[in-house]
């Protein structure tokens, strides 16, 4: 039991590695473009909804004039 707690310690606080800290960060990296991908997924499925939207309340505008004449 000793040994495995004095492994533990050794393993938790034995100095990081450059590559390590460099893996680290680049899977941080990854991480943040795939979230910016879906952040910017989603601000095109906004605009093309507003766009559609838009194009819907430009026709019943001219759909109201129409009915109005």
């Amino acid at each position: 039991m000793l040994k495995k707690i004095v492994e533990l310690y050794k393993r938790v606080m034995r100095r990081v590695t450059l590559v390590e800290i460099t893996q680290e960060e680049l899977r941080m990296a990854q991480l943040e473009k795939l979230k910016a991908e879906s952040a910017a997924d989603y601000a095109k499925s906004v605009v093309a909804y507003n766009e559609a939207r838009i194009a819907r309340l430009h026709k019943r505008i001219s759909e109201y004039k129409a009915e109005e004449v």
